[in-house]
């Protein structure tokens, strides 16, 4: 038994060193992330590219981004409501050279998909010209991937370098972005006639993996954030651009900006179309629902969703989320169930990504935007607190004590009380 005994421990302490001895040993970050240093190497040997430019955002969208693009023919169209005829293109899908010089983009990402603001998407910026080395303005660029946690993997901060040679630039409602050309014949879609043509789509995600090389380890604190009033960013972007090609160039690379919208408050508003409605206390799961929630639903037909942000002088911004967002069915500041009369108690700033969104060119004639109100400038917010990236930042003042916004999520519970309540009182 003895024998057994010293036997049997002999064999345990052999498996348990074979154990310790096996762990894999931990990864260090130079095996993941790539120093900057080591750009050229990786180009040259990796890529394979002994010619290369590595383009600035913006000069890539002046070098490779037309305004009909090169994959529309008479055979091959863009969705109709892309233009009208009058030279300025909505939906547009430009072809990159698959061969010959290395064509790169770089750029450190802004975006998180926590929230869900941002899903299968992502947003780069470029402040720093790679040429000279000299701080710039901050250039951006949206990136379409089919990577459902490319935030996870390209985090916030994560500067990136793309080789962008086989894909395509387009822009989809106005907004360029790296993609490849997609074809929608979706004829279930709403106004699905207007919809049927190329556009830009989705990278895949292995395509878009092999391309794409991190540089360093995130960093949030290189981003760049403008501050701005109401006042002073429509000073610097034209809240209703006229439709020429100069002020669609300017509009186009003002979206994807990174923003902090200071002194504003959500003024229980939306753009509904064009025309301004006022929010209400309803169910946001209801078909056409006015909830004064960030983003009722709008069964799955999926259009960004909107909520009016206003400063002091009754200047106004949309606050675009998503209805899959994490935070859809919370109440925007100030609202609960009472409706929107208490938000404009609420005050302060709405972080996010710029953009001016508009799909559909049928109401548009050249030198005007005739079915445009001024309220197609929006900023989409990567979160709130306690939900990703907080970047609505709300106060509430009182004399001498501040109240900070707490997000509140509606509670369908408590909304059928309140019907019940309604219905019975209405019936007596």
């Amino acid at each position: 038994m003895k024998t057994m005994k010293y036997s049997f421990c002999a064999v345990l302490s052999a498996v348990v060193f074979c154990l310790f001895s096996c762990e894999p040993a931990a990864i260090s970050p130079d095996k993941i992330f790539t120093d900057e240093s080591e750009i050229d190497a990786i180009i040259q040997d990796e890529f394979g590219d002994s010619e290369y430019t590595i383009y600035g955002l913006n000069q890539f969208l002046d070098t490779f981004m037309t305004e009909q693009g090169n994959f529309w023919s008479d055979t091959s169209q863009y969705r109709s409501r892309s233009t009208n005829g009058n030279g300025i293109y909505l939906y547009t899908v430009d072809t990159l050279p698959t061969n010959g010089k290395g064509i790169y983009i770089r750029g450190r990402v802004t975006t998180d998909d926590f929230g869900g603001n941002f899903y299968k998407s992502l947003v780069i910026q470029q402040v720093t010209n790679w040429e000279t080395g000299a701080t710039i303005d901050q250039e951006n660029l949206r990136i379409s991937v089919d990577l459902g946690s490319a935030g996870g993997m390209f985090q916030l901060g994560q500067e990136i370098l793309i080789r962008c040679n086989g894909l395509a630039v387009g822009r989809y409602a106005n907004q360029p972005q790296l993609c490849i050309p997609t074809y929608n014949n979706n004829i279930y879609a709403l106004s699905a006639s207007q919809k049927v043509g190329w556009c830009p789509g989705r990278i895949p995600a292995f395509r878009f993996m092999a391309a794409t090389k991190m540089i360093g380890m995130p960093d949030q604190s290189k981003l760049k954030y403008d501050t701005v009033s109401l006042k002073k960013l429509y000073s610097q972007i034209d809240q209703k651009p006229a439709v020429t090609q100069e002020s669609m160039d300017k509009v186009r690379k003002a979206d994807g900006r990174l923003v902090v919208i200071k002194g504003v408050h959500f003024n229980g508003k939306y753009n509904d179309q064009g025309e301004i409605a006022t929010c209400e206390y309803d169910d946001p799961d209801k078909k056409d629902s006015k909830a004064n929630v960030f983003a009722p639903t709008t069964n799955n037909v999926g259009y960004p969703q909107n909520r009016l942000l206003e400063d002091g002088n009754g200047r106004m911004i949309c606050c675009s989320n998503s209805e899959y967002s994490k935070f859809a069915y919370f109440f925007i500041p100030g609202a609960d169930t009472t409706g929107v009369a208490k938000c404009a108690n609420w005050e302060g700033t709405v972080t996010g990504i710029l953009g001016w969104y508009v799909d559909n060119a049928s109401g548009t004639k050249a030198g005007t935007l005739q079915n445009l109100q001024g309220y197609e400038w929006s900023v989409t917010p990567r979160g709130i607190p306690g939900i990703g990236v907080a970047d609505i930042k709300m106060q509430n003042d009182h004399g001498s004590t501040t109240l900070e916004w707490t997000p509140e999520e509606f509670d369908p519970e408590v909304y059928r009380q309140i019907q019940a309540r309604k219905e019975a009182s209405e019936g007596e």
